[in-house]
């Protein structure tokens, strides 16, 4: 190797960038600060670091390593071209952890890259779903191979070697296909970011993922096509170095990615060694964790998230329709168990999250309407967000839908959950989407922001940190208009960020447009927060607020003999809160 090194350059340029994607305007959402971090981004760099620190290149080769989350920096695209021939094209940039509403966005990066002879590799869920659970290669993937991009499909740890060794001697393949093979995760390095990057997020947040895969069948989802039906784990001592290594960051927040926590086996040693690192080491740790309904059933394992530092839960509940659930093949979610799951979070001092997907065979803006009015009146969710079914490329919606010829839509922006895709049998388009409006209008009312307020004061559940999630999940919708997940603080707007094929807007127009936008969202969303600051405090002055009850809080003996409409509203509730009663009654 030292042979052919000395016709290289000693400098190995690596850079990592995670896309955002366009609104309905063409320009890319990016934020002065953002919410989400990029796992997919966190893990890279530190695979990327560990290389490096191993001299994968040679011993005299240097891998310079750059990282840029698009959704919180401004990409410098020039500045990277000009490092990139002063280096005579040595290096790649990794398109990293792409989903489809953001392939777009990749491409006409990557088209500019390619444009000046600069490597570039794409990987993440949309190249491996659409590699995994399609027949063929789609038209857009055949695009980027006609540019000469690489599609990396599978998971980097155990393969970015080979990788940075081909980009380095410019052999790299049209494509890189790992997903028969996914890699363990024990003993891997740790996932961080540079500081840098992590100031980029509000709160000094971070994120990683203590395992993969999930063993449930949701034919909505593409995690389980992707990462695998089998799951694989971190272990405890993992995820001490995560956050160990991420604490000299100043990280203190972590959102643990796992598509379902309470199913990682090693969860309770991962949650005892942070609850060790809290109590005996002092470190301030705050977590948001994803689970199922019936985590509840675990012993222990909402005792042991909360003493972690676990605030924030994020509950898949998607629907109260049992129907609807089984047709999605989500069989484990049991609407007979969502109301003692939720209430046993709330006794925790955990604010709950639950996920709401629109779009359903059988749902009609009626039914929609119908449903949230229930979810509000009997079950003690404090924040829900929308979303609208989507036959994402990886699920096995998507894979059926192609088979069956059936109509989608052709612009992957789209594919972002907040725009509709496909036909309904029985509503409109138009109908769909104007549901989807309605739904955060309709769940986060006046009147039950109010309750959601006392409820939290009632129960002693911190009424800021619940009053500040309600101004961003509904703010980002009603103002913003996007969702909340791929929201952040102060938008972004360059004229010079436009989509690919999109005229670029005289300075004339595009300018005191942008002044009459800003002045449209921030003047309203700061009077909305205005009214929710003082509603909040009113309620905490008041002494009648700590002794509020509802129905939702309120645990029922004999639940399932009491009339409620989640288990009255639909022939399907009816049926599984029937056979819950005649299996109670069995029950000696």
């Amino acid at each position: 190797m030292s042979t052919v090194n000395r016709t290289r350059p000693s400098k190995f340029l690596l850079e990592l960038i995670k896309p955002s994607h366009y609104d309905d305007d063409g320009y890319v959402i990016q934020w002065w600060r953002g919410w989400i971090p990029s796992n997919s981004l966190s893990c890279l760099y530190g695979l990327a670091n560990d290389a490096q620190s191993r001299r994968v290149l040679g011993a005299d080769v240097e891998i310079e390593i750059r990282a840029y989350d698009e959704t919180n920096s401004v990409l410098p695209l020039r500045r990277i071209i000009r490092r990139f021939g002063r280096n005579a094209n040595c290096g790649a940039v990794f398109l990293v952890g792409v989903q489809s509403n953001q392939f777009p966005r990749a491409m006409d990066l990557a088209r500019r890259l390619r444009r000046h002879g600069i490597a570039v590799v794409i990987g993440g869920f949309h190249v491996s779903g659409s590699i995994a659970m399609l027949p063929g290669m789609p038209a857009e993937l055949k695009e980027a191979l006609d540019l000469g991009i690489t599609l990396f499909a599978g998971e980097a740890e155990g393969r970015i070697d080979e990788v940075l060794k081909d980009a380095y001697y410019g052999r790299l393949k049209p494509v890189y296909n790992f997903m028969a093979d996914l890699p363990g995760l024990e003993g891997q390095p740790p996932i961080h970011l540079p500081a840098s990057l992590i100031r980029n997020n509000l709160g000094n947040i971070s994120s990683f993922d203590a395992g993969r895969g999930c063993p449930f069948s949701c034919s909505f989802c593409t995690i389980i096509n992707v990462q695998g039906r089998k799951s694989r784990y971190r272990t405890a001592d993992d995820v001490e170095k995560v956050i160990r290594t991420n604490h000299g960051a100043g990280v203190k927040t972590y959102f643990i990615t796992d598509d379902n926590f309470a199913r990682n086996r090693n969860w309770e040693a991962i949650l005892d060694r942070i609850i060790e690192l809290r109590e005996r080491d002092r470190l301030k740790i705050h977590l948001t964790i994803q689970v199922d309904t019936l985590c509840h059933k675990i012993p222990r394992f909402i005792e042991k998230a909360a003493r972690a530092g676990c605030k924030r839960v994020f509950i898949g509940l998607e629907n109260i329709n049992p129907d609807s659930l089984k047709g999605a093949s989500k069989g484990q979610n049991r609407i007979t168990e969502y109301r003692a799951m939720l209430q046993a979070w709330r006794r925790a001092g955990v604010l709950t999250y639950a996920g709401y997907i629109l779009g359903f065979p059988a749902d009609t803006p009626e039914t929609i309407a119908r449903d949230i009015a229930i979810i509000q009146r009997e079950l003690p969710i404090d924040m829900l967000e929308f979303f609208v079914l989507t036959p994402l490329p990886g699920s096995k919606d998507h894979q059926q839908a192609v088979a069956r010829g059936e109509r989608l839509e052709a612009d992957l922006n789209r594919y972002d959950a907040e725009h509709v895709t496909a036909d309904h049998p029985l509503m409109t388009a138009q109908q769909w989407q104007s549901i989807y409006d309605r739904a955060w209008h309709l769940y986060y009312s006046p009147a039950h922001i109010e309750t959601l307020i006392k409820r939290a004061i009632a129960d002693r559940i911190n009424p800021a940190r619940l009053t500040s999630m309600i101004f961003t999940f509904y703010a980002s919708h009603a103002f913003e208009r996007v969702h909340p997940l791929q929201s952040g603080a102060f938008r972004r707007k360059r004229r010079r960020d436009r989509r690919w094929g999109l005229p670029r807007e005289s300075p004339l127009v595009f300018y005191p447009r942008r002044l009459k936008e800003i002045a449209c969202t921030y003047v309203p969303a700061l009077w909305f927060l205005w009214r929710l600051t003082r509603l909040r405090h009113r309620l905490e002055k008041d002494p009648s607020t700590r002794h509020y009850t509802d129905l939702a809080i309120t645990p029922l003996e004999n639940e399932l003999d009491h009339t409620l409409g989640l288990y009255e509203a639909t022939e399907g509730a009816r049926k599984v809160a029937t056979r819950a009663r005649a299996r109670a009654a069995a029950t000696p």
